[in-house]
């Protein structure tokens, strides 16, 4: 057992993502705190919080993901002011999914910038800390004022794919600004990189250009922080496989999976396509090709260490 439940640390789930909130509770030998999170009439979010939570530090599970997203985001808000108006000490939000994280900056006149607005809303709720997986960008830490964990999601798939024991690999980062992420996999898995060069004609829509690095005869293995319609990912594997790949892979810390995701994947040139469980996969987004990792041991270890007030950074220091 790691965790005492006599001790001061809780862990609560909103509705987004309860079989994980479960998951690392289990694994620091507690459970999940009693909230009741329903509906009124007219579908505002009614939150019970069912125990004493006063002094203790709260830790609050809920990526800001679909169905429902903005279900999700409001559910997170009213459980943190809830906890605040109890009086807890510390209440750190664990968003394993960080939803609009893509609105990080102005590209056009009289654009939001969303992330930014994120942020706001979630320390005026009166969050302590954030602890959160593979941002967009890394930049939207410094959106917050206060103490943001962003964990990697990058050594855990490695760990996958590494004991996969592919012949001849090579990381792809399917665009200039995921180089850092394809290079983090890439020392791990002690081989080179390739970049494909990309244009995006619209939202949701992806060209390849060109292809930096080489892929001929060798396994590739495409790395993004999410895969949403699966447009760039697929067009991607068919361009790796002219440049004379042998065989396609892709990891990606996110399933956002909007359709026409499965259809595309299914009938792409991706022979596996590895995720983690940020995102819930619900049974009709599940599908053969789709391999799912459990984020649950790292955010746990993330948590007992914040809780502990112990050094987060060397989990992943080699």
């Amino acid at each position: 057992m790691l965790v005492d439940s006599a001790k001061a640390l809780r862990i609560f789930s909103g509705n987004a993502n309860p079989e994980l909130a479960h998951e690392i509770a289990a694994y620091l030998g507690t459970s999940v705190g009693d909230a009741a999170i329903n509906r009124f009439n007219n579908g505002e979010v009614q939150v019970m919080i069912n125990e004493s939570v006063r002094g203790k530090d709260i830790f609050v599970v809920q990526p800001t993901c679909g169905p429902i997203v903005n279900d999700n985001i409001m559910e997170l808000l009213i459980m943190v002011d809830a906890f605040k108006r109890a009086s807890a000490k510390h209440i750190t939000a664990v968003v394993p999914y960080y939803g609009y994280a893509r609105q990080d900056r102005k590209a056009r006149g009289r654009e939001p910038i969303t992330a930014k607005l994120m942020a706001d809303l979630l320390a005026t709720a009166g969050i302590t800390r954030l602890v959160t997986i593979d941002l967009h960008a890394a930049q939207i830490q410094g959106f917050f004022n206060i103490p943001v964990d962003h964990m990697p999601g990058g050594p855990i798939l490695a760990e996958y794919i590494k004991g996969k024991q592919l012949e001849n690999p090579v990381v792809v980062s399917p665009d200039l600004g995921g180089v850092s992420r394809a290079r983090l996999i890439a020392d791990k898995l002690n081989c080179s990189i390739a970049i494909i060069d990309k244009r995006r004609p619209e939202p949701g829509v992806a060209e390849v250009m060109h292809l930096i690095g080489c892929v001929k005869d060798k396994t590739a293995i495409m790395v993004d922080d999410m895969v949403d319609t699966a447009g760039s990912l697929t067009e991607g594997a068919k361009a790796l496989k002219k440049f004379g790949a042998k065989e396609v892979y892709a990891c990606c810390t996110h399933p956002v999976l909007t359709d026409p995701a499965l259809e595309r994947i299914a009938n792409s040139d991706i022979k596996e396509l590895i995720v983690t469980n940020t995102i819930p996969l619900p049974a009709e987004k599940q599908h053969p090709k789709i391999k799912v990792l459990s984020v649950a041991p790292i955010l746990a270890e993330t948590i007992l260490r914040i809780f502990n007030e112990l050094s987060v950074s060397q989990l992943f220091e080699d």
